[in-house]
């Protein structure tokens, strides 16, 4: 558990930039806290000290803003860059060196039990208010941008935006020379105006032809 925790706060200095050194990211940082808390927690769940770990998740809640279901399933490298109003549901489950922003939810669609909320895999990079809902499977490597609402599963190495999330591109692993983290996601504007410039030689010779086959018309 220990161990756990030291390799947190390692990776909150490793991804955040504004992060100066050890002691500040253990003292001051509630994505770290959030964490920390549902590692604890999580423990005391398996072990059917539920109460307990409901109590922590509780308590974590109010003090950060963070609320993670000690049920569910987070793997390693995991790192909320400022975490206000994240909520990750009880049968989550996210894989290693995932990327989350604030507000960001993973929640439940169906109020059955069973498997309601999403699976995340590796090297998931999820935007600020994001929502991601239902027992979806988001693909490792994926980028989703902020605010977008997803609702359907995600192939690997995908960028999905908007409401209701569309994937934009699918299928291609990065280069050496793509971004990283929010860097990485794709312009929306300038890739529709690309596609009407693209469009535009061939819908001019259309009009042309229509115009050409309206004036033999008029003729005859």
């Amino acid at each position: 558990m220990l161990r756990q925790i030291m390799e947190d706060v390692e990776v909150a200095l490793e991804k955040d930039p504004a992060a100066r050194h050890f002691w500040e990211v253990l003292l001051l940082y509630p994505g770290v806290h959030a964490l920390i808390g549902y590692r604890i927690a999580h423990v005391l769940w398996k072990f059917h000290f539920k109460f307990l770990a409901r109590f922590i998740s509780y308590f974590v809640r109010w003090l950060t803003g963070i609320e993670i279901h000690p049920a569910a399933k987070i793997g390693k490298r995991f790192f909320m860059d400022h975490g206000m109003g994240v909520v990750i549901g009880e049968t989550s489950e996210v894989g290693d060196n995932v990327f989350i922003y604030h507000g960001v939810t993973l929640g439940g669609l169906s109020t059955k039990r069973g498997k309601r909320h999403p699976t995340i895999g590796d090297n998931v990079v999820i935007g600020a208010g994001a929502q991601v809902l239902g027992p979806t499977q988001i693909g490792g490597h994926t980028k989703i941008g902020s605010g977008s609402v997803v609702l359907q599963h995600v192939p690997e190495y995908s960028t999905v935006i908007g409401v209701p999330g569309r994937v934009v591109f699918s299928g291609i692993e990065p280069t050496q020379d793509s971004g990283h983290g929010e860097e990485a996601f794709p312009d929306p504007v300038a890739r529709a105006i690309e596609c009407m410039l693209e469009r535009l030689p061939q819908m001019e010779k259309e009009i042309r032809q229509l115009k050409d086959e309206l004036a033999h018309e008029k003729k005859t």
